[in-house]
């Protein structure tokens, strides 16, 4: 798919912080994290690979980030939300992916406003996408911590057969605004099963801010970043594409880089320097 998204501009590189270094900014006051009672389904289905990929969609009101244009950054509307309904949005560009067959449309509630699971084209591999409201990103960042530890376990029904999400999917990808960078998380991510799940972190700087919390979860980071980016879908599609087919980290982290080089207009050597993989 060429590059042609009419809501793409080289400012929004990074759309949260120019406002990291202003953090003291009080109007954009993130809402305490709300524990939701879940069961903690253990599952465990070898023939069956899921990916599972939390979205804390953009939202100018609520996470500290440059605005973006009023329509696409808000986070209670999935449908134009830069991060999901947009082109390049995780919805968006996976349902255009010859790669990926969506199966499944489903409304959760007011935090996680959307789910949608795909069947990959070739393989049995399936992937589960939430879209979180974006006034509830430290809920969406805990989740994902939680399921990279292996402490929050769930599974979800499609084609007829339970798919293992959170802790029970094999990788798990965040996408959003470094949420971060504007509070502090004191929760306990220590693994609870002596499991290492495989991690990516598209966000901005997000190998400085999460590396702390995601050694507790003993994930592996497959993917993540050194300085400002924009987590838009292409990055971790192609990821995705070579990770599927077994591919080594750094071959992963190569196809990744070429994808963000190609939609941001920057060299492979710069994006290279901004995606990378391991500790």
């Amino acid at each position: 798919m060429k590059p042609a998204n009419k809501y793409f501009l080289l400012p929004l590189l990074c759309l949260v912080t120019i406002s990291f270094c202003n953090t003291a900014n009080k109007k954009n006051q993130h809402p305490a994290a709300i524990e939701p009672n879940r069961a903690n389904v253990i599952f465990d289905d070898s023939s069956v690979n899921t990916i599972h990929v939390l979205v804390a969609l953009c939202d100018n009101k609520y996470q500290g980030i440059v605005p973006v244009p009023a329509k696409i950054g808000n986070g209670q509307d999935p449908d134009n939300n830069l991060y999901w309904g947009c082109a390049y949005g995780v919805r968006s560009y996976f349902k255009k992916s010859s790669e990926w067959k969506l199966i499944s449309k489903i409304a959760i509630d007011s935090i996680k406003m959307e789910r949608l699971v795909f069947k990959h084209a070739k393989t049995n591999w399936y992937l589960i996408a939430d879209a979180y409201n974006g006034k509830y990103i430290k809920q969406c960042t805990i989740d994902y911590l939680n399921a990279c530890a292996g402490i929050e376990k769930d599974t979800v029904m499609a084609n007829h057969k339970p798919l293992g999400i959170l802790g029970n999917a094999k990788l798990l990808a965040f996408i959003g605004h470094n949420g971060l960078m504007d509070f502090s998380l004191t929760n306990n991510f220590e693994n609870a099963d002596g499991k290492h799940r495989d991690a990516i972190i598209l966000a901005c700087i997000s190998k400085r801010y999460f590396s702390s919390l995601l050694k507790q979860t003993k994930a592996n980071p497959l993917l993540w970043t050194t300085g400002l980016m924009s987590p838009e879908a292409y990055t971790l599609h192609d990821a995705i594409s070579s990770y599927i087919k077994n591919e080594t980290a750094e071959k992963i982290r190569n196809n990744a880089a070429k994808a963000y080089s190609l939609y941001q207009h920057c060299s492979v050597k710069a994006a290279s320097k901004l995606i990378t993989t391991g500790w």
